[in-house]
């Protein structure tokens, strides 16, 4: 995944006043949704709908996936007849409880990309884990395909499914949160963090986003477009990190040309992997910097 996704903002999969304002909202990713937002007797409707304007909308440089229906609903295999075809960046599969759910995602996506004449591998998968079981098999599920993009939370379902309240200050989800991070990493995979419900408290959000940062989420799930800048000061580097991450970057540059693998900045010591974090603070930073000249020249 190229692209920084901070924030993947989920939009009713039956409200096309939403849909078509995805690439004015700011968020860095979209997530149509024809799951939880979708009652059942408008299910076929939303799947239409979202169809027609991934045919039709120009998003923009927004990332664009969709929310299918689980895999053990009878909505699922139409939800990716439907979808697939239209070529997503990612298509979401709710409760990923075992790498049967993935590897028979993927098989039908193949088949459906090949009716369509689209290359093997362009729609990627987000594998959510919203379950104990899928908790517990959250290293199998992110190795399971070659397809699969990201691991993402779940936390509305996992605290139901674990008969636990959700409460502010979120220890309830630290586990799940490092289990979901750790086995997304391991596998050389995202992991993006679960959505903050109250839409009115922005403090909490930010606190909780910051929290997802620190514990290595590469993006945090939101359901209002309000959320999204609280989001993204929560992922902002500080003016110090950026600094320092220049300093390495430059050394790194130096390091090469005397054929050195290791070095020091700052009296620190620097390898391979302190180079590919100050390489990801750069581009992030980048992101705000290009942000800030937008808000000048607006």
């Amino acid at each position: 995944m190229g692209k920084i996704l901070r924030t993947v903002l989920y939009i009713p999969g039956n409200s096309p006043g939403m849909i078509q304002h995805c690439p004015v909202f700011g968020a860095d990713a979209v997530a149509l949704d024809l799951e939880d937002a979708v009652s059942i007797r408008e299910k076929d409707a939303a799947r239409r709908l979202v169809a027609a304007f991934l045919d039709s909308l120009d998003f923009g440089g927004v990332y664009v996936s969709v929310r299918v229906n689980g895999a053990q609903t009878p909505y699922f295999e139409k939800d990716l007849e439907a979808i697939v075809p239209r070529k997503p960046a990612a298509l979401r599969i709710p409760k990923c409880e075992s790498t049967d759910d993935v590897e028979r995602a993927d098989e039908i996506i193949s088949a459906l990309e090949d009716e369509a004449g689209i290359p093997q591998g362009s729609v990627k998968i987000h594998a959510m884990i919203e379950t104990a079981r899928g908790l517990e098999k959250a290293s199998d599920i992110a190795t399971s395909s070659k397809r699969l993009e990201a691991l993402t939370l779940g936390g509305q379902d996992l605290l139901a499914d674990l008969g636990i309240q959700k409460t502010p200050h979120g220890r309830e989800l630290l586990y799940a949160r490092s289990r979901v991070v750790t086995a997304a990493r391991a596998a050389g995979k995202q992991a993006f963090d679960t959505v903050w419900t109250d839409i009115n408290d922005s403090n909490g959000l930010f606190e909780e986003a910051r929290l997802a940062a620190e514990l290595g989420f590469a993006g945090k799930a939101t359901v209002h477009p309000s959320q999204i800048p609280v989001i993204h000061e929560a992922y902002k580097p500080n003016p110090a990190e950026v600094a320092r991450a220049r300093r390495i970057m430059t050394s790194a540059k130096k390091a090469e040309s005397e054929g050195k693998g290791v070095f020091s900045v700052d009296g620190r010591m620097v390898d391979a992997p302190v180079i590919e974090r100050a390489r990801h603070l750069l581009r992030l930073s980048e992101l705000y910097t290009n942000s800030d000249r937008g808000s000048e020249t607006s």
